[in-house]
């Protein structure tokens, strides 16, 4: 049967046998569908990639108000488009190790204070200009300028010196790091000529695809430069195309009529429909990806931990769970680190569901009237539907909540890190140190609690600093207890990614860091026979 199967597989992939047909013999044989598909996707790979077409993508997490300036980088469309133009320094593997780029080589001293990175040479910008140190530094500089508003600000903190000599940019920390190579990953970090400090919004790196089309909210297109650096080890397709489609039925409905070759954010209220599409894979990994509920911790009445409490206790998290994500991710306990991180702090109460306690904490904070709690589709799949429970379990605590729905267009521009009280959602990052620096730092600009501790932003420099892995660990745990008890973060669960790819796609390859790929789908996949 198997050697049938692998046989009529091959035949599939080189277009002699339709995926229908495929999929009827392997039911006939007792073989289920998750396993046929499977199969398919390993012929593909042994297969290699297929050159030349038009691979599509429907996304949602696209705005009018979206730039190709890195730093400003906010939600899913201008994150994988940018993995198609953009070129970073290094990484992240799928195995959670760093893979070298535009870094050749990224060397330490021995107090991790000091940290030097060669620089490959050859490389092109799409403009036709050389790549160089200088272009490095600039771009490490541009993103540690608090007027850039960068998403990597937090990360950035902690450097105290650039210097370009030679093919080699060098780096000092003010305190030891040995996390630094995994900082430099980070999405917003694409090396640009000059360090993007001339037109930022320029989309010019040296990507596998120069950008030929750049319509906010509307539509992106990357077509492939010929120059590339890397060779055929990605852009296998002429052109990438993404079109944005923030309603989940639309984008549904696109990858089943064939108009795109792969969806984000498919919801999983309707995953076991899609499955049975013919032709359409459900590609779901768990990862370190959460939705959380934000509260501003400097603004009434978030700035009074009782009331904070209250409605962390307030929350049915397995409720939520199950009829939110349908068993699509695991339950969170109020701060954003999970067992998919390096030095999971274990061992830490879980909080559960209890109205009486959230009542008696909401009557000791003195409060009284409702809450406005504010929502949209794109904060998450099923977000409104996830404030709704929210409001009922609350309710059952004697505490009102109002919820304001919110247009798509502008969401992440104008209620996201705006408004006191919010749906959002985090991917997560390489590391413990990437996540709390960019987030829960006092200074990061992307502190979206407004939650301001000394003594955090302490423990959290010394965690960087210690080399001893039990002691950080040990760190790390005490500042996960504090966040969660004092933090304006309320984490019902962890999602996993779950994204829809149709037969025309080739060299699929799931990522626990990021949906479609950790956003390299569309400059890795292919364009299937």
């Amino acid at each position: 049967m198997s050697d049938e199967l692998d046989f009529l597989s091959r035949h599939v992939v080189r277009g002699r046998l339709s995926r229908r047909d495929f999929l009827g013999r392997a039911a006939a044989l007792g073989v289920s569908a998750t396993f046929a598909n499977s199969l398919l996707a390993s012929a593909a790979r042994a297969q290699g990639p297929v050159k030349g077409g038009t691979l599509k993508a429907g996304m949602q997490g696209g705005e009018s108000t979206n730039s190709l300036d890195p730093a400003s980088f906010l939600s899913q469309v201008p994150f994988n488009f940018g993995k198609c133009w953009g070129e970073y320094l290094c990484r992240l593997n799928r195995d959670g190790s760093i893979q070298n780029l535009i870094a050749e080589e990224i060397g330490a001293s021995d107090d991790a204070t000091t940290w030097t990175m060669k620089i490959k040479q050859g490389v092109e910008f799409h403009n036709g200009k050389t790549l160089t140190a200088e272009d490095v530094a600039a771009t490490l500089e541009r993103h540690t300028n608090e007027e850039s508003k960068s998403g990597a600000l937090g990360i950035m903190k902690g450097i105290t010196g650039i210097k370009a000599s030679g093919n080699e940019v060098i780096v000092e920390l003010a305190e030891a790091d040995a996390d630094f190579p995994y900082l430099m990953a980070d999405y917003h970090l694409i090396i640009q000529p000059n360090g993007g400090k001339d037109n930022p919004a320029e989309g010019v790196s040296a990507g596998p695809y120069k950008v030929v089309v750049n319509e906010p909210g509307v539509r992106y297109v990357g077509e492939k430069f010929a120059n590339y650096w890397g060779g055929d080890a990605m852009g296998h397709a002429d052109t990438v195309e993404i079109v944005v489609i923030n309603d989940a039925t639309a984008r549904t409905s696109a990858l089943q009529g064939g108009q795109v070759h792969m969806i984000n954010r498919v919801e999983p209220k309707i995953v076991s429909l899609v499955e049975r599409v013919a032709g359409v894979t459900i590609q779901n990994v768990a990862g370190r990806g959460f939705y959380p509920f934000n509260m501003f911790c400097d603004t009434p009445p978030f700035d009074n931990n009782d009331l904070r409490m209250a409605l962390k206790l307030a929350m049915n998290r397995e409720e939520l769970l199950d009829k939110i994500l349908f068993g699509y991710g695991s339950v969170g306990n109020d701060f954003p680190i999970n067992e998919a991180y390096p030095l999971f702090p274990e061992g830490i109460e879980q909080r559960t569901f209890d109205p009486e306690a959230a009542a008696a904490a909401y009557k000791k904070s003195g409060h009284s009237g409702s809450i406005v709690l504010r929502t949209s589709d794109v904060a998450f799949p099923g977000a409104v539907d996830a404030a709704q429970l929210y409001q009922q379990s609350c309710a059952q605590a004697g505490i009102t909540i109002e919820i304001k729905r919110e247009p798509g267009d502008g969401y992440w521009s104008e209620v996201w890190n705006k408004q006191p009280f919010s749906l959002s959602y985090w991917g997560g990052r390489s590391t413990q140190n990437q996540f709390y620096s960019t987030a829960l730092l006092s200074t990061a600009d992307w502190n979206d609690t407004r939650w301001k501790r000394p003594e955090f932003d302490k423990m959290l420099l010394t965690a960087r600093a210690e080399l001893d892995e039990d002691k950080r660990k040990a760190i790390y745990r005490d500042m996960a207890i504090m966040l969660r008890d004092e933090g304006g973060v309320i984490v019902p669960f962890f999602n996993e990614f779950i994204d829809a790819t149709t037969d025309k796609v080739g060299g699929y390859e799931k990522h626990p860091a990021a949906e479609l790929m950790d956003g390299y789908a569309l400059a890795e996949c292919w364009v299937a026979a």
